[in-house]
Protein backbone atom coordinates (compact mmCIF):
# COMPACT_ATOMS: atom_id res chain seq x y z
CA UNK A 1 0.00 0.00 0.00
CA UNK A 2 1.24 3.41 -1.20
CA UNK A 3 1.34 5.63 1.81
CA UNK A 4 -0.96 8.64 1.72
CA UNK A 5 2.40 10.71 1.92
CA UNK A 6 3.34 9.57 -1.36
CA UNK A 7 0.33 9.63 -2.93
CA UNK A 8 -0.01 13.38 -1.67
CA UNK A 9 3.46 13.84 -3.54
CA UNK A 10 2.81 11.72 -6.92
CA UNK A 11 -0.62 14.15 -7.24
CA UNK A 12 0.95 17.22 -6.86
CA UNK A 13 3.94 15.98 -9.46
CA UNK A 14 1.75 15.28 -11.44
CA UNK A 15 -0.39 18.50 -10.74
CA UNK A 16 2.99 20.81 -11.32
CA UNK A 17 3.59 18.64 -14.75
CA UNK A 18 0.10 19.56 -15.73
CA UNK A 19 -0.02 23.13 -15.19
CA UNK A 20 3.30 23.85 -16.99
CA UNK A 21 4.56 21.26 -19.59
CA UNK A 22 8.42 22.88 -19.08
CA UNK A 23 10.81 20.47 -16.98
CA UNK A 24 10.64 23.16 -13.37
CA UNK A 25 12.60 20.91 -11.55
CA UNK A 26 10.89 21.48 -8.85
CA UNK A 27 9.79 18.28 -6.32
CA UNK A 28 6.81 19.64 -3.91
CA UNK A 29 7.99 19.20 -0.44
CA UNK A 30 4.67 17.65 1.49
CA UNK A 31 4.53 18.43 5.63
CA UNK A 32 2.41 17.89 8.08
CA UNK A 33 1.22 21.23 9.71
CA UNK A 34 1.83 21.81 13.57
CA UNK A 35 -1.88 23.66 13.31
CA UNK A 36 -4.28 20.79 13.16
CA UNK A 37 -6.83 23.49 11.58
CA UNK A 38 -4.50 23.70 8.65
CA UNK A 39 -5.37 19.89 7.93
CA UNK A 40 -2.78 16.57 8.09
CA UNK A 41 -0.74 17.60 5.24
CA UNK A 42 0.53 20.87 3.36
CA UNK A 43 2.52 22.18 0.80
CA UNK A 44 3.96 24.96 -0.22
CA UNK A 45 4.82 24.61 -3.60
CA UNK A 46 2.53 27.15 -5.30
CA UNK A 47 5.68 29.60 -3.82
CA UNK A 48 7.98 27.99 -4.62
CA UNK A 49 7.08 28.06 -8.67
CA UNK A 50 6.16 31.68 -8.34
CA UNK A 51 9.61 32.64 -9.68
CA UNK A 52 9.39 30.72 -12.73
CA UNK A 53 6.16 30.97 -13.99
CA UNK A 54 5.93 34.61 -12.91
CA UNK A 55 2.58 34.54 -11.24
CA UNK A 56 0.81 35.06 -8.00
CA UNK A 57 1.14 32.06 -5.81
CA UNK A 58 -2.54 32.13 -4.92
CA UNK A 59 -3.57 31.54 -8.92
CA UNK A 60 -1.08 28.80 -8.89
CA UNK A 61 -2.33 26.77 -6.26
CA UNK A 62 -5.89 27.34 -7.92
CA UNK A 63 -4.81 25.57 -10.95
CA UNK A 64 -3.12 23.00 -8.75
CA UNK A 65 -6.33 22.90 -6.60
CA UNK A 66 -8.02 22.46 -9.52
CA UNK A 67 -6.17 19.71 -11.02
CA UNK A 68 -6.50 17.76 -7.85
CA UNK A 69 -10.30 17.84 -7.56
CA UNK A 70 -10.48 16.52 -10.92
CA UNK A 71 -8.69 13.43 -10.25
CA UNK A 72 -11.08 12.94 -7.25
CA UNK A 73 -8.56 10.75 -4.94
CA UNK A 74 -10.80 8.45 -3.06
CA UNK A 75 -8.74 9.24 -0.01
CA UNK A 76 -9.33 13.05 -0.15
CA UNK A 77 -11.60 14.38 1.63
CA UNK A 78 -11.14 17.67 1.26
CA UNK A 79 -8.40 20.35 -0.13
CA UNK A 80 -7.59 24.00 0.26
CA UNK A 81 -6.01 27.16 -0.14
CA UNK A 82 -4.70 29.11 2.83
CA UNK A 83 -2.76 32.67 3.26
CA UNK A 84 -0.93 33.52 -0.10
CA UNK A 85 -0.94 30.27 -1.15
CA UNK A 86 -0.60 27.06 0.80
CA UNK A 87 -2.42 24.05 0.08
CA UNK A 88 -3.96 21.97 2.75
CA UNK A 89 -5.10 18.32 2.66
CA UNK A 90 -7.92 16.95 4.53
CA UNK A 91 -7.92 12.98 4.91
CA UNK A 92 -10.67 10.79 5.20
CA UNK A 93 -10.08 8.48 8.30
CA UNK A 94 -10.93 5.45 6.98
CA UNK A 95 -7.55 5.97 4.37
CA UNK A 96 -5.38 6.21 7.50
CA UNK A 97 -6.80 2.80 9.53
CA UNK A 98 -5.62 1.01 6.20
CA UNK A 99 -1.81 1.39 7.65
CA UNK A 100 -2.53 -0.90 10.93
CA UNK A 101 -3.15 -4.12 8.57
CA UNK A 102 0.24 -3.28 7.03
CA UNK A 103 2.20 -2.86 10.39
CA UNK A 104 0.71 -5.59 11.98
CA UNK A 105 1.43 -8.22 9.30
CA UNK A 106 5.12 -6.94 8.40
CA UNK A 107 6.05 -6.97 11.83
CA UNK A 108 9.39 -6.34 12.57
CA UNK A 109 10.06 -5.45 8.55
CA UNK A 110 7.54 -2.21 8.39
CA UNK A 111 9.58 0.41 7.63
CA UNK A 112 12.47 -1.07 5.57
CA UNK A 113 12.26 -0.48 2.31
CA UNK A 114 14.45 -1.58 -0.74
CA UNK A 115 15.39 2.28 -2.14
CA UNK A 116 18.88 1.28 -1.44
CA UNK A 117 19.05 -1.24 -4.65
CA UNK A 118 21.70 -3.26 -3.10
CA UNK A 119 24.45 -0.28 -3.58
CA UNK A 120 27.57 -0.77 -1.42
CA UNK A 121 28.24 1.64 1.23
CA UNK A 122 31.16 1.80 4.02
CA UNK A 123 30.57 3.79 7.22
CA UNK A 124 33.69 4.74 8.69
CA UNK A 125 33.33 5.68 12.26
CA UNK A 126 35.04 6.52 15.55
CA UNK A 127 38.54 5.77 14.10
CA UNK A 128 40.14 6.97 17.28
CA UNK A 129 44.09 7.30 18.02
CA UNK A 130 44.74 4.23 20.17
CA UNK A 131 46.40 6.59 22.34
CA UNK A 132 43.85 6.40 25.47
CA UNK A 133 40.28 5.62 26.14
CA UNK A 134 37.47 6.02 24.49
CA UNK A 135 35.77 9.42 25.91
CA UNK A 136 32.19 11.06 25.43
CA UNK A 137 32.48 12.15 22.30
CA UNK A 138 33.76 8.98 20.59
CA UNK A 139 30.81 7.35 21.90
CA UNK A 140 28.46 10.15 20.35
CA UNK A 141 30.25 9.65 16.79
CA UNK A 142 30.00 5.30 17.70
CA UNK A 143 26.26 6.32 18.26
CA UNK A 144 25.55 7.95 15.17
CA UNK A 145 27.60 5.87 13.15
CA UNK A 146 26.31 2.89 14.20
CA UNK A 147 22.50 3.83 13.81
CA UNK A 148 23.29 5.18 10.65
CA UNK A 149 24.61 1.68 9.14
CA UNK A 150 21.51 0.46 10.79
CA UNK A 151 19.20 2.44 9.01
CA UNK A 152 20.86 2.11 5.64
CA UNK A 153 20.37 -1.77 6.30
CA UNK A 154 16.54 -1.77 6.80
CA UNK A 155 16.74 0.25 3.28
CA UNK A 156 18.28 -1.75 0.72
CA UNK A 157 22.11 -0.73 1.36
CA UNK A 158 24.92 -3.50 1.42
CA UNK A 159 26.46 -1.54 4.60
CA UNK A 160 30.70 -2.16 6.02
CA UNK A 161 31.45 -0.68 9.13
CA UNK A 162 35.21 0.52 9.57
CA UNK A 163 37.37 1.58 11.75
CA UNK A 164 40.49 3.08 10.74
CA UNK A 165 43.54 2.34 13.50
CA UNK A 166 46.15 5.51 13.60
CA UNK A 167 49.02 3.02 14.70
CA UNK A 168 52.00 4.56 13.59
CA UNK A 169 53.30 8.48 13.26
CA UNK A 170 54.47 10.58 16.33
CA UNK A 171 51.53 10.43 18.84
CA UNK A 172 51.68 6.65 18.98
CA UNK A 173 55.68 7.75 19.96
CA UNK A 174 54.49 9.49 22.15
CA UNK A 175 52.11 6.95 23.57
CA UNK A 176 55.34 5.40 24.28
CA UNK A 177 57.96 7.41 25.59
CA UNK A 178 54.88 8.40 28.25
CA UNK A 179 54.30 5.29 29.28
CA UNK A 180 58.43 4.37 29.23
CA UNK A 181 58.90 7.57 31.69
CA UNK A 182 55.97 6.27 34.06
CA UNK A 183 57.76 2.98 34.03
CA UNK A 184 60.75 4.69 34.94
CA UNK A 185 59.27 6.02 37.76
CA UNK A 186 58.02 3.22 39.14
CA UNK A 187 61.54 2.34 38.93
CA UNK A 188 62.62 4.89 41.48
CA UNK A 189 63.87 7.12 38.73
CA UNK A 190 63.26 11.14 38.74
CA UNK A 191 62.50 11.99 35.35
CA UNK A 192 60.79 15.09 33.33
CA UNK A 193 57.60 14.42 32.25
CA UNK A 194 57.18 16.37 28.57
CA UNK A 195 53.87 18.88 27.95
CA UNK A 196 53.08 16.91 25.07
CA UNK A 197 52.62 13.20 26.36
CA UNK A 198 49.79 11.43 27.78
CA UNK A 199 49.15 12.61 31.73
CA UNK A 200 45.93 10.13 32.36
CA UNK A 201 46.28 7.83 35.08
CA UNK A 202 45.58 4.99 32.96
CA UNK A 203 49.41 5.63 31.74
CA UNK A 204 50.53 5.00 35.24
CA UNK A 205 48.52 1.20 35.27
CA UNK A 206 50.19 0.39 31.64
CA UNK A 207 53.91 1.25 33.44
CA UNK A 208 52.80 -0.85 36.34
CA UNK A 209 51.43 -3.71 34.29
CA UNK A 210 54.66 -3.95 32.54
CA UNK A 211 56.61 -3.50 35.71
CA UNK A 212 54.80 -6.14 37.26
CA UNK A 213 55.88 -8.41 33.76
CA UNK A 214 59.00 -7.22 33.22
CA UNK A 215 60.54 -5.87 36.75
CA UNK A 216 63.45 -3.69 35.85
CA UNK A 217 64.65 -5.22 32.40
CA UNK A 218 63.50 -2.26 30.51
CA UNK A 219 66.01 -0.26 32.29
CA UNK A 220 68.90 -2.31 30.87
CA UNK A 221 67.84 -1.82 27.30
CA UNK A 222 68.46 1.15 24.94
CA UNK A 223 65.83 3.45 25.58
CA UNK A 224 64.83 3.25 21.85
CA UNK A 225 64.16 -0.59 22.43
CA UNK A 226 62.12 0.08 25.87
CA UNK A 227 59.63 3.11 24.17
CA UNK A 228 59.09 0.82 21.37
CA UNK A 229 58.29 -2.51 24.07
CA UNK A 230 55.91 0.14 25.80
CA UNK A 231 54.05 1.52 22.37
CA UNK A 232 53.53 -1.78 21.57
CA UNK A 233 52.13 -2.80 24.93
CA UNK A 234 50.46 0.24 25.44
CA UNK A 235 48.82 0.03 22.11
CA UNK A 236 47.54 -3.56 22.18
CA UNK A 237 45.75 -3.11 25.45
CA UNK A 238 44.38 0.61 24.94
CA UNK A 239 43.01 -1.16 21.59
CA UNK A 240 41.49 -3.78 22.88
CA UNK A 241 40.05 -1.59 25.92
CA UNK A 242 38.20 0.32 22.82
CA UNK A 243 37.13 -2.95 21.32
CA UNK A 244 35.77 -3.63 24.41
CA UNK A 245 33.91 -0.47 25.49
CA UNK A 246 32.61 -0.63 21.89
CA UNK A 247 30.98 -4.15 21.89
CA UNK A 248 29.50 -3.15 25.16
CA UNK A 249 28.06 0.15 23.70
CA UNK A 250 26.61 -2.38 21.05
CA UNK A 251 28.91 -1.41 17.94
CA UNK A 252 30.86 -3.89 15.84
CA UNK A 253 33.30 -3.13 13.19
CA UNK A 254 33.16 -5.67 10.04
CA UNK A 255 37.18 -4.47 9.38
CA UNK A 256 39.59 -3.00 11.82
CA UNK A 257 41.82 -0.97 8.97
CA UNK A 258 45.89 -0.01 10.48
CA UNK A 259 47.38 2.55 8.91
CA UNK A 260 51.11 1.12 9.37
CA UNK A 261 49.74 -1.75 6.97
CA UNK A 262 50.16 1.01 3.99
CA UNK A 263 53.32 1.95 5.14
CA UNK A 264 54.21 -1.61 4.93
CA UNK A 265 52.53 -2.08 1.87
CA UNK A 266 53.93 0.74 -0.40
CA UNK A 267 50.59 2.23 -0.52
CA UNK A 268 51.05 5.35 0.34
CA UNK A 269 54.31 6.13 -2.18
CA UNK A 270 52.01 4.05 -5.11
CA UNK A 271 49.44 6.70 -4.23
CA UNK A 272 52.01 9.99 -4.25
CA UNK A 273 53.48 8.34 -7.74
CA UNK A 274 49.85 7.72 -9.13
CA UNK A 275 48.87 11.88 -8.90
CA UNK A 276 52.54 12.97 -9.52
CA UNK A 277 52.14 11.13 -12.60
CA UNK A 278 48.69 12.70 -13.12
CA UNK A 279 50.77 16.07 -12.55
CA UNK A 280 48.43 16.86 -8.83
CA UNK A 281 52.08 16.80 -6.98
CA UNK A 282 54.83 19.44 -7.25
CA UNK A 283 57.88 20.15 -5.50
CA UNK A 284 58.52 23.35 -3.29
CA UNK A 285 61.30 24.32 -0.74
CA UNK A 286 62.35 20.57 -0.37
CA UNK A 287 58.71 19.13 0.64
CA UNK A 288 56.15 17.36 -1.96
CA UNK A 289 52.87 19.12 -2.51
CA UNK A 290 49.48 18.02 -3.40
CA UNK A 291 47.56 20.58 -5.52
CA UNK A 292 44.55 20.35 -3.82
CA UNK A 293 43.61 23.98 -5.01
CA UNK A 294 43.12 22.99 -8.39
CA UNK A 295 39.50 20.93 -6.95
CA UNK A 296 38.61 23.98 -4.78
CA UNK A 297 40.94 23.90 -1.46
CA UNK A 298 41.63 27.02 0.07
CA UNK A 299 45.51 25.85 -0.26
CA UNK A 300 48.19 23.32 -1.77
CA UNK A 301 48.86 20.56 0.77
CA UNK A 302 52.24 19.03 2.25
CA UNK A 303 52.63 15.06 1.69
CA UNK A 304 56.20 14.60 1.85
CA UNK A 305 57.87 17.19 4.12
CA UNK A 306 62.13 18.40 3.12
CA UNK A 307 62.88 15.62 5.98
CA UNK A 308 61.19 12.38 3.22
CA UNK A 309 58.47 11.62 6.18
CA UNK A 310 55.22 11.55 4.85
CA UNK A 311 52.71 13.75 6.73
CA UNK A 312 49.20 12.29 8.04
CA UNK A 313 47.31 13.45 4.72
CA UNK A 314 49.15 11.48 2.75
CA UNK A 315 48.18 8.71 4.50
CA UNK A 316 44.69 9.41 4.72
CA UNK A 317 44.78 10.20 0.42
CA UNK A 318 46.19 6.66 0.53
CA UNK A 319 43.69 5.13 2.76
CA UNK A 320 40.90 6.73 0.66
CA UNK A 321 42.20 5.04 -2.50
CA UNK A 322 42.47 1.89 -0.95
CA UNK A 323 38.32 2.43 -0.14
CA UNK A 324 37.78 3.74 -3.67
CA UNK A 325 39.37 0.09 -5.62
CA UNK A 326 37.09 -1.71 -2.80
CA UNK A 327 34.31 -1.01 -4.98
CA UNK A 328 31.87 1.39 -2.63
CA UNK A 329 29.48 3.23 -4.08
CA UNK A 330 29.35 5.95 -1.43
CA UNK A 331 32.16 6.09 1.32
CA UNK A 332 30.72 7.92 4.55
CA UNK A 333 33.38 9.10 7.10
CA UNK A 334 32.00 10.73 10.24
CA UNK A 335 34.72 12.72 12.07
CA UNK A 336 34.89 15.55 14.85
CA UNK A 337 33.90 18.93 14.44
CA UNK A 338 37.31 19.86 14.67
CA UNK A 339 38.46 18.30 11.35
CA UNK A 340 35.87 20.44 9.71
CA UNK A 341 38.97 22.34 7.61
CA UNK A 342 39.98 18.48 6.61
CA UNK A 343 36.47 18.21 4.41
CA UNK A 344 37.73 20.06 1.19
CA UNK A 345 41.06 18.75 0.90
CA UNK A 346 39.98 15.37 1.49
CA UNK A 347 36.93 15.78 -1.44
CA UNK A 348 40.12 17.06 -3.23
CA UNK A 349 42.15 14.45 -2.87
CA UNK A 350 38.90 11.48 -4.00
CA UNK A 351 38.29 13.77 -7.14
CA UNK A 352 42.29 14.07 -8.11
CA UNK A 353 41.87 9.88 -7.49
CA UNK A 354 40.23 10.02 -10.95
CA UNK A 355 36.65 9.62 -8.52
CA UNK A 356 33.34 11.97 -7.79
CA UNK A 357 34.28 14.02 -5.15
CA UNK A 358 30.50 13.31 -4.45
CA UNK A 359 31.41 9.75 -3.56
CA UNK A 360 32.35 11.17 -0.67
CA UNK A 361 30.28 12.16 2.23
CA UNK A 362 31.98 13.88 5.72
CA UNK A 363 29.57 13.97 8.79
CA UNK A 364 30.70 16.18 11.37
CA UNK A 365 29.98 15.43 14.83
CA UNK A 366 29.74 18.14 17.04
CA UNK A 367 31.26 18.02 20.94
CA UNK A 368 29.48 16.66 24.01
CA UNK A 369 29.04 19.12 27.17
CA UNK A 370 28.74 16.83 29.81
CA UNK A 371 26.82 18.21 32.77
CA UNK A 372 25.40 17.08 36.17
CA UNK A 373 22.09 18.60 37.49
CA UNK A 374 22.69 20.84 34.85
CA UNK A 375 26.69 22.11 36.08
CA UNK A 376 29.17 21.00 34.38
CA UNK A 377 31.36 17.68 35.22
CA UNK A 378 34.71 18.42 36.40
CA UNK A 379 37.47 16.14 34.42
CA UNK A 380 37.65 12.46 35.54
CA UNK A 381 40.94 11.74 37.93
CA UNK A 382 40.62 8.27 36.06
CA UNK A 383 41.09 9.38 32.71
CA UNK A 384 43.23 12.53 33.43
CA UNK A 385 41.81 14.54 30.72
CA UNK A 386 38.44 13.43 29.28
CA UNK A 387 35.74 11.65 31.41
CA UNK A 388 35.79 8.13 29.49
CA UNK A 389 32.63 6.70 27.46
CA UNK A 390 32.84 3.85 29.80
CA UNK A 391 32.44 5.97 32.89
CA UNK A 392 28.95 7.32 31.43
CA UNK A 393 28.02 3.78 30.45
CA UNK A 394 28.80 2.49 33.79
CA UNK A 395 26.55 5.33 35.55
CA UNK A 396 23.56 5.67 33.03
CA UNK A 397 23.45 2.33 30.95
CA UNK A 398 23.93 1.77 27.32
CA UNK A 399 20.37 2.78 26.01
CA UNK A 400 20.33 6.10 27.95
CA UNK A 401 24.28 6.60 25.97
CA UNK A 402 23.25 5.61 23.02
CA UNK A 403 19.36 7.54 22.56
CA UNK A 404 20.52 10.69 23.73
CA UNK A 405 23.71 11.09 21.67
CA UNK A 406 21.02 10.92 18.77
CA UNK A 407 18.31 13.09 20.32
CA UNK A 408 20.09 16.23 18.52
CA UNK A 409 21.75 16.42 14.94
CA UNK A 410 25.22 15.40 14.78
CA UNK A 411 26.43 18.76 14.03
CA UNK A 412 24.51 20.90 16.78
CA UNK A 413 26.71 20.63 20.24
CA UNK A 414 24.84 18.31 22.72
CA UNK A 415 23.94 18.81 26.26
CA UNK A 416 24.48 15.40 28.36
CA UNK A 417 23.38 15.49 31.78
CA UNK A 418 23.66 12.60 33.87
CA UNK A 419 21.10 13.38 36.14
CA UNK A 420 18.54 13.54 33.39
CA UNK A 421 19.67 10.49 31.81
CA UNK A 422 18.85 8.75 35.37
CA UNK A 423 15.17 10.02 35.90
CA UNK A 424 12.18 8.09 35.29
CA UNK A 425 10.26 10.43 34.40
CA UNK A 426 9.42 12.51 30.82
CA UNK A 427 12.50 15.06 31.32
CA UNK A 428 14.59 11.53 30.13
CA UNK A 429 13.96 11.01 26.30
CA UNK A 430 14.81 7.04 26.46
CA UNK A 431 12.65 6.68 29.55
CA UNK A 432 9.78 8.97 27.67
CA UNK A 433 10.02 6.49 25.16
CA UNK A 434 10.92 3.01 26.41
CA UNK A 435 8.14 3.53 29.41
CA UNK A 436 5.57 3.72 26.15
CA UNK A 437 6.66 0.40 25.00
CA UNK A 438 6.76 -0.90 28.47
CA UNK A 439 3.24 0.05 28.85
CA UNK A 440 1.68 -1.04 25.85
CA UNK A 441 3.46 -4.53 26.96
CA UNK A 442 0.97 -4.00 30.19
CA UNK A 443 -2.04 -3.45 28.43
CA UNK A 444 -1.44 -6.51 26.43
CA UNK A 445 -1.35 -8.25 29.84
CA UNK A 446 -4.32 -7.05 31.25
CA UNK A 447 -5.86 -7.96 28.04
CA UNK A 448 -4.79 -11.86 28.39
CA UNK A 449 -5.90 -11.60 31.91
CA UNK A 450 -9.18 -11.03 31.10
CA UNK A 451 -9.42 -13.37 27.94
CA UNK A 452 -8.88 -11.08 25.19
CA UNK A 453 -6.39 -12.65 23.12
CA UNK A 454 -5.21 -10.89 19.98
CA UNK A 455 -5.17 -12.70 16.61
CA UNK A 456 -3.12 -10.54 14.65
CA UNK A 457 -4.48 -12.48 11.02
CA UNK A 458 -8.27 -10.87 11.84
CA UNK A 459 -8.52 -6.89 11.01
CA UNK A 460 -11.42 -5.56 13.62
CA UNK A 461 -13.76 -2.99 12.83
CA UNK A 462 -11.17 -0.44 12.48
CA UNK A 463 -13.82 2.33 11.61
CA UNK A 464 -14.69 2.62 15.42
CA UNK A 465 -11.07 4.62 15.87
CA UNK A 466 -12.54 8.36 15.41
CA UNK A 467 -10.86 10.29 17.97
CA UNK A 468 -8.71 13.09 17.17
CA UNK A 469 -6.14 11.48 19.07
CA UNK A 470 -6.47 7.90 17.35
CA UNK A 471 -6.47 9.34 13.46
CA UNK A 472 -3.16 11.59 14.43
CA UNK A 473 -1.37 8.41 16.00
CA UNK A 474 -2.55 6.32 12.89
CA UNK A 475 -1.21 9.07 10.43
CA UNK A 476 2.19 9.08 12.65
CA UNK A 477 2.31 5.68 12.29
CA UNK A 478 2.08 5.86 8.36
CA UNK A 479 5.24 8.34 8.10
CA UNK A 480 7.19 6.20 9.54
CA UNK A 481 8.75 4.10 6.80
CA UNK A 482 8.94 7.65 5.16
CA UNK A 483 10.84 8.68 7.84
CA UNK A 484 13.05 5.63 8.04
CA UNK A 485 13.76 6.46 4.06
CA UNK A 486 14.55 10.18 4.26
CA UNK A 487 16.64 9.53 7.75
CA UNK A 488 18.84 7.47 4.95
CA UNK A 489 19.24 9.76 2.18
CA UNK A 490 19.89 12.39 4.21
CA UNK A 491 22.07 10.69 6.49
CA UNK A 492 20.83 11.87 9.51
CA UNK A 493 19.65 9.20 12.51
CA UNK A 494 18.43 11.95 14.68
CA UNK A 495 15.41 12.06 12.62
CA UNK A 496 14.03 8.66 14.15
CA UNK A 497 14.47 10.57 17.62
CA UNK A 498 12.79 13.40 17.09
CA UNK A 499 9.92 10.92 15.12
CA UNK A 500 9.42 8.86 18.34
CA UNK A 501 8.93 11.49 20.57
CA UNK A 502 5.86 12.95 18.46
CA UNK A 503 4.51 9.53 18.38
CA UNK A 504 5.07 9.17 22.25
CA UNK A 505 3.68 12.49 22.94
CA UNK A 506 0.26 11.27 21.23
CA UNK A 507 0.49 8.12 22.92
CA UNK A 508 1.28 8.59 26.13
CA UNK A 509 -1.95 11.71 26.01
CA UNK A 510 -3.89 9.17 24.36
CA UNK A 511 -3.40 6.58 26.81
CA UNK A 512 -4.40 9.02 29.75
CA UNK A 513 -8.02 10.24 27.96
CA UNK A 514 -9.02 7.16 26.51
CA UNK A 515 -9.45 3.49 27.71
CA UNK A 516 -7.94 0.88 25.30
CA UNK A 517 -9.64 -1.89 27.27
CA UNK A 518 -13.70 -1.39 27.96
CA UNK A 519 -16.60 -3.02 27.61
CA UNK A 520 -17.32 -2.30 24.31
CA UNK A 521 -15.79 -5.26 22.84
CA UNK A 522 -16.05 -4.31 19.52
CA UNK A 523 -13.75 -1.04 20.56
CA UNK A 524 -11.50 -2.57 22.38
CA UNK A 525 -10.27 -4.98 19.83
CA UNK A 526 -9.94 -2.01 17.48
CA UNK A 527 -7.89 -0.35 19.96
CA UNK A 528 -5.40 -3.45 20.73
CA UNK A 529 -4.89 -3.53 17.20
CA UNK A 530 -3.45 0.30 17.30
CA UNK A 531 -2.00 -0.29 20.36
CA UNK A 532 -0.13 -3.50 18.73
CA UNK A 533 0.68 -1.35 15.65
CA UNK A 534 2.43 1.39 17.90
CA UNK A 535 3.94 -1.10 19.71
CA UNK A 536 5.49 -2.55 16.89
CA UNK A 537 6.84 0.65 15.26
CA UNK A 538 8.57 1.79 18.80
CA UNK A 539 10.21 -1.41 18.69
CA UNK A 540 11.26 -1.23 15.34
CA UNK A 541 12.25 2.51 15.74
CA UNK A 542 14.30 1.65 18.54
CA UNK A 543 15.84 -1.15 17.38
CA UNK A 544 17.15 0.85 14.48
CA UNK A 545 19.24 3.24 16.83
CA UNK A 546 20.72 0.19 19.00
CA UNK A 547 18.60 0.89 22.30
CA UNK A 548 16.27 -2.24 24.11
CA UNK A 549 12.66 -1.66 24.32
CA UNK A 550 11.87 -3.44 27.25
CA UNK A 551 8.60 -4.69 28.19
CA UNK A 552 8.53 -3.82 31.69
CA UNK A 553 10.39 -0.81 33.84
Amino acid sequence: MALIRNQIQELLNDAVKCIDSTNLDITPEVEIPAVKEHGHYATAVAMALTKKLRKNPRLIAESIVNYIEKQSPDYLQKVEIAGPGFINFFIKSEAFSTVLPEIISKGSLYGTSEIGGGQYIQVEFVSANPTGPLHIGHGRGAAVGDALARILEACGYRVQREYYINDTGKQMEILGSSVYLRYLEINGEKVTFPDDHYKGDYIVDLAKEIFDEKGDELKKLPAGEAISYCYEYAYKRILDGIKEDLSQFRVEFDRWFSEKSLHRSGEIKKTIEFLKDNGYIYESEGALWFKSTAFGDEKDRVVVRSNGATTYFAADIAYHWNKLKRGFDTIIDIWGADHHGYVARMKAAVEALGSSRDKLHVILVQLVNLLRGGRPVAMSTRAGEFVTLREVIDEVGVDACRYIFLTRRSDSHLDFDLEVAKEQSSNNPVYYVQYAHARLCSVFEVASEKGLGFDKGKTPNLSLLTQDKEIKIIQLLGEFPYVVESSATHLEPHRIPYYLHDLVSEFHSYYNHHRIISDDQDLTAARLYLAEAVRIVLRNALNLLGVSAPEKM
